[in-house]
């Protein structure tokens, strides 16, 4: 029988082994390269992220405030109230005995309103503002007279929308609103021990909106430093309550009391309401907003009942 021979068995190639080793090895090391490269890209992101973040953080911090009443994260149970010696700005006016200031200062205080009363005060504020609004910054909304931004003026809701703001307003937005009022000037007139009947409602006393978008109009420049009662004669207490959230729903926008050894600000929570004595023992300005909305209540109490104002009502539609 004839065994044909089908040759030798091929001998591996030594030098084709090694490149294929060193082709492996170099895919290895470009996966393990990519692979870290992916993770090291991914730490890069989130290291820009943080510092995009923290330098709006630090960009939206005003350099000249020397320290902070109460921080946005605080809640505070009773009133913090700061003393400040009282200025002659009142020596001016009629005095009104339990009702005039003599113990002056400014106080925070944090369970007078609820956050689900003020989130309710907010949707009646952004309903009422998305009528209109100006072209600027600041828009304002005052139910007691009407007025509302609307470009560079402003319009009279009541007559200009007439029966349209049954669509906007409830009954049960003017009533939780009178409510509100009425348990701000009670803690007003507690803290400071006024009677609350000498203690009378006053205007302006409005919703504000405040945005980054570039002022138009001197309407527009809230961040301007003035006196309350120097502004409106009438102003012998002046509020604020928060309906949004410093440093979630807006940055900027702090409150900022600027007195002669440094400045103190409030940062805004929904449902703080910050009040003080309105003369110039309280020269005051609002934080430019960087980004976001700030939404709050301005309310403002007189001691002379020559100045009073009503509670709005919700307006009647014709049957």
């Amino acid at each position: 029988m004839t065994i044909q021979r089908r040759g030798n068995p091929k001998v591996p190639d030594a030098n084709g082994i090694e490149k294929k080793i060193k082709r492996g090895n170099a895919l290895r090391q470009a996966s393990a390269w990519r692979g870290s490269h992916g993770s090291l890209l991914g730490v890069l992101a989130l290291a820009v992220m943080l510092g995009t973040v923290t330098w709006l953080f630090l960009a939206s911090r005003d350099p000249y405030i020397t320290e902070t009443l109460v921080r946005q994260s605080e809640v505070v149970l009773q009133p913090r109230v700061y003393t400040v010696e009282c200025s002659e700005d009142y020596d001016n006016y009629k005095r009104y005995p339990g009702c005039t200031p003599q113990t002056c200062g400014r106080a925070i205080i944090d369970n007078s309103v609820t956050r689900e009363e003020a989130k309710s005060l907010r949707k009646l504020a952004e309903r009422g503002l998305a009528l209109a609004g100006s072209d600027g910054g600041a828009s304002i909304l005052d139910l007691h007279s009407g007025a509302l931004s609307m470009g560079k003026q402003f319009v009279n809701i009541y007559r200009y929308f007439g029966e349209q703001l049954s669509d906007v307003f409830s009954e049960k937005d003017f009533s939780l609103y009178r409510e509100v009022r009425a348990r701000i000037q009670a803690v007003i007139a507690k803290t400071y021990d006024l009677d609350p009947s000498l203690l009378y409602l006053t205007k302006p006393t409005f919703f504000s909106r405040i945005n980054s978008t570039q002022a138009k109009t001197q309407h527009d420049e809230y961040w301007h430093p003035h006196i309350d009662k120097v502004t409106y004669g009438s102003f012998d207490y002046t509020s604020l309550l928060y309906l949004s959230d410093y440093g979630a729903d807006f940055t900027g926008g702090r409150f900022i009391f600027m007195d002669s050894n440094g400045n103190r600000t409030v940062e805004p929570r929904a449902g703080r309401i910050s009040f003080f004595s309105s003369g110039s023992e309280n020269l005051h300005r609002v934080e430019e907003v960087s980004w976001g909305t700030r939404y709050a209540m301005t309310v403002s109490f007189t001691c002379d009942p020559a100045h009073a104002i009503a509670d709005p009502v919700m307006p009647i539609t014709p049957v």
